[in-house]
């Protein structure tokens, strides 16, 4: 027997951009040129997962105690 795996949350872009801190302008631009988190198209909506939004956010990181 196979256990499914649960959804993962997804919110719409105004959420997702107040959960990473950027503007909306921002996250159209970020897919517009490939530099923002991973997201869902369907149709004309845009859905972010709250995991990928948390992945993008930790390669973002900067650790001031490691230098340059």
């Amino acid at each position: 027997m196979t256990h499914a795996t649960p959804p993962q949350p997804a919110i719409g872009e105004r959420d997702a951009s107040r959960y990473i801190g950027m503007s909306v302008p921002w996250m159209r631009q970020g897919r517009m040129r490939g530099r923002g988190p991973a997201y869902i198209r369907i149709g004309r909506s845009i859905r972010y997962r709250i995991a990928d939004l948390d992945r993008w956010l930790e390669q973002h990181k900067v650790d001031p105690s490691r230098g340059r």
